[in-house]
């Protein structure tokens, strides 16, 4: 009964999720913007709009990259992505859905059905796999008349993918040489990179690559060829022969570059569907400058190239076709029982936003190192408390991950160059990490975050102890742990006029939400000492976090609800870092605190959420699903969640998810395409089957 049970709950999941309007109104799910290609903070391309034809495509920042397709039915073309050309008219989309791996779009029309999906095989338990940077485009034209349709396909993807600004000069070429050879015959791309290559030459917020090499591979169905995009689209429009040729070209500025275009020939789309496919892949050569060592993307680490990538792409896609489908029904089977249809549709769509705004590289030493950029925030790597907020998606999928995430830094803070007896912010600007850059740098405590990140590292080592069952990781860096819990034990029960993740409003002395976070990071470190059998420690600290607990409790008592900050009666705040809490097992508040905020918090929802706390009416995505998953029913983390599902469907702001946004207007505040959706994630956190899923798993390659 139990199997039946799940077979039909996994039945159900895929008509919801994986096959557009299959369901109707239960599908009818407007995301801000749409991830097409998404790998890293640099290979991620987007819609911004209702349907693929209405804008061009656009990286994360809002910069054109432009992505075209049209299709050919019986003579007569149609467009499926981009608003060019002009004279083609768009055949009409007919839905939208958003896995973690997949985005699939229908469109219909001249008695055919086309599906258009976009896979990125983003599968956290192999790490190779995860850092590949290539995704499939696959056409799938199927007759809905029952009449025999003929049909071809046509794709490019312009110069603008490989530069920062479109004045920088471009070349082309067929892929070749020896290690093409070695990857197959069979194996062919185009590639297109600036003349210039300055490897790991620029860092920043607001910027695209302008090194290493974007790969077009049309398997061996289709023809690519560098042409010039009106005369390449006429022609297909037209039927005839697709213009243009392989070989090398430029320089050339990339505003007059050709396109690599490719043409899929026509072919009858009956009983039986047409379908075509290509790989599209950005090799960046090097990743990550991590202290003047050049690091490799994962995938590069042992001597692998382009044509390995491309090559590997081609030999693995039915396995991975098979593989990820398999993935995005469970996962989304997992959340939608968790927290239902709605938080399954925005955790979907957070996933590969999450995933591709970090890289997966090999340190010096050859482990992984998972390092976020700050996007549109300040371009930073390796931020602690961005690091803190995307944990969850990564201690629920792979713990390996999470390692991955917080070994940059505490090697970093462990190496002698930091000299202060709390956490780092950071560990640079985006993809250069040298050293930290914000506040006071690494010479001055002004302008830093001491109870902040302190209590970010204490409470995230302790939950990956608890999912990994044993605190090995927490023992390798236990003096830095020793002497930041010293420092919160001085510092955190009620913290000075400093610097905390959310001081949009200005600094704040007193703040209990960051006092909850010290006393919780106590108790972590008193959770880790016990596994380390530092028994005395344990002990100690375990006294202390309790006694705090007691202590705020009053301190930040206002009624019905708690306050903002001790000394500020009549304001509230959302409690978000409580939510640690009851997922490590701490127990070291009454659970009548959570049950009295949320009871509260419901009192003070908007149209589009419940704001950070009452000086502003904005808030923070990530935040609000911490917030409701301190919930103890399903029904009061639904009246939480409903407003921000209708934020994302109705929002203004057409941009990949943002976390920082108005409750009341919908409009974004700040911030883009950052990792820390993957917050989101937490409320699976909640099912304490995930904390014995990886303890009694073998370690993750």
């Amino acid at each position: 009964m139990r199997q039946l049970a799940q077979h039909l709950l996994l039945v159900c999941v895929s008509l919801i999720f994986l096959r557009p309007n299959a369901l109707g109104a239960a599908a009818a799910f407007r995301p801000p913007a749409v991830p097409l290609v998404a790998s890293d903070p640099y290979f991620s391309i987007w819609s911004f709009a209702d349907h693929l034809t209405d804008d061009t495509t656009r990286h994360w920042t809002g910069a054109p990259q432009s992505l075209t397709s049209i299709v050919r039915v019986d003579g007569k073309a149609y467009r499926v992505l981009g608003p060019d050309p002009k004279d083609v008219p768009a055949l009409p989309q007919t839905g939208v859905e958003v896995t973690p791996t997949h985005a699939v779009c229908t469109f219909e029309g001249a008695g055919v059905r086309v599906t258009l999906t976009f896979m990125t095989p983003l599968l956290p338990d192999n790490l190779e796999l995860l850092s590949r940077p290539a995704t499939y485009i696959d056409w799938e034209v199927r007759s809905t008349d029952g009449k025999e349709h003929q049909a071809a396909v046509y794709f490019d993807a312009s110069a603008a993918l490989v530069v920062n600004t479109l004045d920088e000069a471009v070349v082309w070429s067929r892929a070749g040489g020896e290690d093409w050879k070695r990857a197959g015959s069979e194996v062919t791309a185009l590639r297109m990179g600036t003349e210039a290559q300055p490897v790991l030459g620029r860092k920043g917020d607001n910027v695209r690559i302008d090194w290493g090499y974007l790969y077009v591979s049309p398997g061996k169905t289709g023809r690519a060829v560098f042409a010039d995009s009106e005369v390449a689209r006429d022609a297909f429009v037209k039927g005839s022969e697709l213009p243009g040729s392989d070989a090398s070209g430029g320089p050339q500025p990339a505003q007059t570059a050709p396109v690599i275009a490719v043409a899929f020939p026509a072919s009858a789309a009956a009983r039986q569907p047409l379908t075509r496919s290509l790989v599209i892949a950005y090799d960046d050569i090097y990743s990550i400058d991590y202290f003047h060592h050049r690091l490799r993307a994962w995938w590069r680490r042992n001597g692998a190239s382009a044509a390995d990538l491309i090559a590997s792409a081609w030999r693995d896609r039915e396995k991975l076709m098979a593989e990820t489908r398999r993935f995005d029904v469970n996962l989304m089977a997992d959340l939608l029982r968790q927290g239902g249809e709605q938080y399954a549709r925005i955790a979907g769509l957070a996933y590969r936003q999450s995933f591709a705004a970090q890289k997966l590289v090999a340190s010096p030493e050859g482990k992984p190192y998972l390092l976020p950029k700050e996007n549109f925030s300040n371009g930073c790597i390796g931020t602690v408390d961005v690091i803190y907020p995307t944990a969850p998606i990564l201690l629920l999928l792979n713990p390996a991950l999470e390692r991955a995430s917080l070994a940059p830094v505490l090697d970093y803070a462990a190496s002698g160059r930091w000299h202060f007896p709390f956490a780092p912010h950071d560990l640079g600007t985006y993809p250069l990490a040298e050293g930290q850059v914000y506040g006071g740098k690494e010479t001055s405590e002004k302008d830093q975050m001491p109870v902040e990140e302190s209590g970010n590292f204490l409470i995230l080592v302790a939950a990956l102890a608890r999912v990994e069952g044993n605190a090995a990781f927490a023992e390798a860096y236990w003096s830095l742990f020793a002497k930041w819990a010293d420092y919160l034990k001085t510092a955190g029960l009620d913290p000075a006029n400093q610097l905390c993740t959310d001081d949009f409003a200005g600094h704040l002395a007193h703040n209990a939400n960051l006092s909850l976070k010290a006393i919780e990071a106590l108790g972590a470190y008193a959770m880790l000492a016990d596994l380390s059998g530092h028994g005395d420690e344990a002990h100690a600290y375990q006294e202390t976090a309790k006694q705090f607990a007691s202590q705020w409790v009053g301190m930040a008592a206002d009624g019905d609800h708690y306050k903002l900050a001790f000394d500020k009666p009549g304001t509230w705040s959302q409690k978000y870092n409580l939510v640690w809490d009851g997922l490590l097992g701490l127990n070291l508040f009454p659970a009548e605190v959570a049950r009295k905020e949320i009871t509260f918090y419901k009192t003070k929802l908007n149209r589009f959420g419940l704001p950070l706390d009452n000086r502003k009416d904005y808030t923070k995505l990530d935040w609000e699903f911490w917030t409701a998953t301190l919930a103890d029913s399903p029904s009061d983390f639904n009246v939480l969640v409903a407003p921000i599902y209708r934020w994302v469907n109705e929002t203004p702001t057409r941009v990949p998810l943002t976390d920082w946004y108005s409750t009341t207007t919908g409009t974004q505040s700040g911030f883009q395409a950052r990792s820390v959706v993957g917050g989101v994630y937490i409320k699976m956190l909640a099912d304490s089957k995930v904390w014995k899923k990886w303890s009694e798993a073998p370690d993750s390659k």
